[in-house]
């Protein structure tokens, strides 16, 4: 009687041994908790053609699908005009090489001191230095040799200064855009990143100073032959985030910036030959004189030149305040006529897909529409009523009802008109279609511009680190809860034998 249960305990301690060692093992493997190996900082210097931004970026050492969880920790705008003007006023560029550094100075201070050597800093160069490569190829080098050196000289992994084209624009702030809408990538239940079912992207539009672009993925095509007898073959932009691929239609208009364009409207009020030229764009009441090379220094108004131009000669405006007459002056500028015929055209005989989708306008656009008080969206009537009642008022009024710098407050009736044009009689907006376009600064205190786009988009070529992993059980514990309990299970076998044997 006493074996059989010395047996039974010895069988029962047997199988509580192995059980608890198939337990610890189990977890130990299956349970292990992953430790992020810490942030990653890039840095991106948006050299617009109007002002140059500072944007720090951060994201997980690890990565999903290859590109990185990125976020804006830190923004600053340096003082002055964009790179282009560098050299033009040596004052001037006192003044934006002295706020540049002050820039960088504070990135220096939100990247931890152990992270510059290996934080990646970038600088893109937008429209105006396009421009100033094509009018001064020689001028633009010297300024681009001027920043790579400088940014050489910090503490960082300086990767390259470069002039982006206007199609690499257009599809960074569509990436832009598209990320922080949260197209790209939602968590689950379970906190874990994943695309989000069925999610479609958002198109995107920008307004600079000396560009603008539109981007957005369209609708596939009707037949294989599309865009048509009319157009040669387009070739839509492959770019691959979190695993996926996406194909975007992009274009850039160059001479299309809000800052540009209203150089064309001047251009073309100049060659009246008149003491003071009337500007309808311009409020009511309101003189200014410009000097000629504001004007006619540009080469997207080079061929507007007159045939005895003096870049310093002023050349005087009153301003009339005529809505109408201000849009058709803006659609002056435009080459409508060379997309007559042709079902998928924007203007100046540019191929462009339907538009399908929703939109989001941000830089220009956001900054016009904001003045107006016009926030998200709108319709189209609205807007156009707005900016009908603002274009009319007089100078005076508009001077003590806004407190804005005069080259800011004189502007806005010629931008609303000119992103009219732009976006209705260019893109081809409607008022039914005009509803899905957002208008919008930034969302989750994340700025929409292409930068942060740049940044996603490289953030592909930077190795994701190994997962740091932490065990349930320390090394020297689980070697002993083994060691234990196998050796608890071999003495409870060993046990349960002999009782086997004695009581036969």
């Amino acid at each position: 009687m006493v074996s059989k249960l010395a047996a039974v305990i010895a069988l029962f301690f047997l199988l509580a041994s192995l059980a608890v060692i198939v337990a610890v093992a189990v977890i130990q493997v299956h349970k292990k908790h992953y430790l992020s190996p810490g942030l990653k900082y890039g840095i991106v210097l948006d050299a617009g053609s109007s002002r140059t931004t500072v944007y720090v970026y951060q994201w997980p050492a690890e990565k999903e699908n290859n590109t990185g969880i990125v976020s804006q920790t830190m923004s600053c705008m340096v003082n002055g005009s964009g790179i282009s003007s560098l050299t033009l006023n040596p004052r001037q560029d006192q003044v934006s090489w002295s706020s540049m550094q002050e820039c960088m100075s504070r990135t220096q201070q939100t990247i931890p001191s152990s992270q510059h050597n290996i934080t990646p800093v970038f600088l893109g160069a937008t429209a105006g230095m396009r421009l100033l490569r094509s009018q001064n190829e020689t001028a633009a080098s010297k300024i681009m040799e001027k920043i790579e050196s400088y940014l050489q000289s910090l503490p960082y992994d300086f990767q390259n200064a470069s002039i982006i084209s206007g199609e690499e624009e257009g599809l960074y702030g569509w990436v832009t855009a598209n990320y922080l809408m949260g197209n790209f990538l939602e968590k689950n239940l379970w906190n874990t990143w994943v695309r989000p079912h069925g999610a479609e992207t958002i198109g995107s539009l920008d307004l600079g100073g000396a560009s603008t672009q539109i981007a957005f993925a369209p609708a596939p095509p009707e037949t294989p032959s599309s865009p048509g007898e009319d157009f040669s073959p387009v070739r839509y932009n492959r770019v691959m985030l979190y695993g996926y691929a996406y194909e975007v239609y992009t274009h850039s208009y160059t001479c299309y910036g809000k800052n540009e364009a209203e150089k064309q409207v001047l251009a073309t009020l100049a060659q009246r030959s008149t003491a003071y030229i009337e500007n309808p764009c311009f409020p009511q009441d309101y003189e200014s004189q410009i000097p000629a090379r504001e004007i006619f220094g540009s080469l997207c108004t080079a061929a507007k030149r007159p045939a005895n131009y003096n870049p310093k000669k002023l050349i005087s405006f009153i301003g009339t305040g005529d809505p109408a007459l201000c849009r058709a002056v803006v659609r002056s500028i435009f080459n409508f006529s060379s997309c007559e015929g042709k079902k998928e055209c924007s203007f100046n005989g540019v191929y462009q897909p339907a538009l399908t989708g929703n939109f989001v306008a941000y830089a220009g656009f956001y900054y016009t529409t904001d003045f107006l008080r016009l926030n998200g969206s709108f319709s189209l009537e609205k807007f156009n009523s707005t900016m009908w009642s603002f274009c009319s008022q007089k100078w005076k009024h508009l001077q003590a009802k806004y407190a804005k710098k005069e080259s800011y407050l004189r502007g806005y009736c010629f931008s609303a008109n000119y992103i009219y044009s732009l976006l209705v009689d260019g893109y081809k907006f409607n008022s039914q279609t005009w509803n899905n376009i957002q208008f919008r600064k930034e969302v989750n205190e994340n700025s929409i511009a292409w930068s942060l786009g740049y940044m996603l988009t490289l953030s592909n070529m930077v190795p994701a680190e190994a997962k740091l992993v932490r065990l349930p059980l320390s090394s020297s514990v689980f070697a002993g809860l083994l060691f234990m309990f196998s050796a608890l299970a071999i003495l409870s076998l060993m046990f349960l034998i002999i009782s086997v044997v004695r009581s036969c």
